[in-house]
């Protein structure tokens, strides 16, 4: 192959892999308000007055009932007495409208009405933390059988400190593993002094 070629080729590869793009750590997160939903009931969501009582876990995940954010969601929920331990708390942002994340948030399999999720259904809030977003598939379905119908914000987590900076970002790993970093810094940032 010669170097002409090779060069296309590795353009076209690098082009083609995900690009992992999210604000920097240190960087002024942006503040954002969003209709939200907590066990099933909508409300308004302001992240600067979450920021008054702790560090704020901003994650972010591309749909409600879909296969990693299911178990996302789940994990949150199931470990969110552990981030509240930390003095942080939880709040899940996709491009889901809020009556999707209404059912999803009473839903006991995944948020279980412990955990709550925002709606950021034209993408405006992902754009602001610079997260890519994929356009909606026609004809894509959830896990219960339902068009999804919306674009998707990349799977990343922003560890938002009582200042208002990105004090971690968490990226290019599972839903799971995606948790266990997000309390692990969480942790790590109460133990800073």
């Amino acid at each position: 192959m010669n170097a002409w070629r090779y060069c296309l080729t590795l353009c076209a590869l690098l082009l083609a892999a995900p690009a992992f793009a999210a604000l920097p750590v240190g960087a002024s997160a942006p503040m954002f308000e969003a209709r939200a939903s907590m066990a099933g009931e909508a409300f308004d969501y302001s992240l600067a007055q979450a920021l008054k009582k702790g560090p704020v876990v901003v994650y972010f995940y591309p749909s409600a009932y879909t296969g990693g954010c299911n178990v996302q969601a789940h994990s949150f929920a199931v470990n969110l007495d552990k981030f509240a331990a930390a003095g942080a708390s939880v709040i899940g942002v996709s491009l889901d409208s809020i009556e999707r994340l209404n059912d999803f948030s009473a839903d006991p399999e995944y948020c279980a009405g412990k955990l709550a999720v925002a709606s950021d259904a034209d993408g405006r809030i992902a754009r602001r933390y610079e997260l890519s977003i994929r356009e909606a598939q026609a004809g894509r379905k959830d896990t219960r059988g339902i068009e999804i119908g919306h674009g998707f914000a990349e799977r990343t987590t922003f560890i938002v400190d009582r200042q208002g900076r990105i004090a971690s970002v968490i990226g290019g790993m599972g839903a799971a593993e995606n948790v266990a970093a997000s309390l692990a810094a969480v942790q790590k940032l109460s133990a800073d002094p």
